[in-house]
């Protein structure tokens, strides 16, 4: 095998250097001020700042409140995560298998990608609008009188919707990805061990997709807990208090609104660990299951 060579010893850190350069910039040094702030109650317009120990971890993991958003976080994470995944699979499958106008369809599935999760919001709260929405007037047919920003439930319905829709193209490319990756001999082999499409999918699909669906796994879960900050942004500002929020908007209101950025660090620290702790078990665990070659 041939191996890249350089005149200078130094030239390959100098081509990675831009690289670090960003990452300290705009991740580790602002990781170490979000620790280094846990640790202190901190005037909001700098004027002082006072060392109080754990106590910010010690009140927000104490706190109430905090524990029931902790808890319809965990929900809301892993509703958003099976349902954006087990759609865009199945729709991977079903397009994988048209052979009429599978361009198009593909386009129109795909094109949400496109889409920002604040536009996203935006388009489902208009969707979930009480005057206007069209979803509100179906579900009125049914005997279903939604009111998202108002009611608890309604509301947290309308996140996990717009959430999922915003993320279902994603799933979808990479897992259409995957599905054309798969050599047409195990395919045809498969269909004269097995009649049963089920079957196939369980026993020889979905062990060949396993490397794309383990990395979505981990992307969704981030998805879930980080990015969908826009789509919660949009429905829930301006509205009631008593709304659901998870807990990447509550470091937001706790720190941008509320001025207590001691606090808001600690959060932030605390729901990094989380990600970090539920990263390192995927790996640990899942990963044994996903069969690479």
């Amino acid at each position: 095998m041939k191996r890249v060579q350089f005149n200078s010893r130094y030239l390959p850190y100098l081509f990675l250097l831009p690289q670090f350069a960003i990452i300290s910039i705009f991740f580790y040094w602002p990781s170490m001020q979000a620790i280094t702030s846990s640790f202190y109650i901190e005037d909001p317009f700098g004027f002082g700042s006072t060392f109080v120990g754990a106590d910010n971890y010690t009140d927000a993991l104490t706190s109430p409140e905090y524990q029931r958003i902790a808890r319809f976080t965990i929900g809301y994470s892993l509703i958003v995560t099976f349902l954006a995944l087990s759609i865009g699979m199945l729709l991977a499958l079903k397009a994988d298998a048209v052979i009429r106008g599978k361009s198009a369809y593909k386009t129109l599935l795909i094109v949400v990608y496109a889409i920002a999760p604040p536009v996203a919001g935006l388009i489902g709260m208009m969707i979930f609008d009480q005057h206007i929405g069209p979803f509100v007037k179906l579900a009125a047919l049914f005997g279903w009188e939604m009111k998202v920003g108002l009611n608890y439930f309604d509301t947290a319905f309308a996140m996990v919707a717009v959430a999922v829709w915003n993320q279902i193209p994603y799933n979808f490319i990479f897992i259409l990805s995957g599905l054309q990756g798969i050599p047409a001999s195990i395919r045809e082999a498969a269909a004269i061990d097995c009649k049963s499409g089920t079957r196939r999918f369980w026993t020889v699909i979905l062990p060949l997709l396993t490397p794309t669906a383990f990395f979505l796994l981990v992307i969704n879960m981030t998805y879930s807990l980080f990015d969908t900050f826009g789509v919660i942004d949009v429905i829930v500002k301006d509205k009631a208090a008593n709304n659901p929020i998870t807990l990447v908007y509550k470091v937001y209101l706790d720190g941008f609104r509320g001025n207590d950025l001691g606090s808001s660090s600690a959060q932030s620290v605390i729901l990094m660990l989380v990600v970090l702790v539920l990263t390192m078990i995927q790996f640990r665990f899942i990963e044994r299951r996903v069969h690479y070659g």
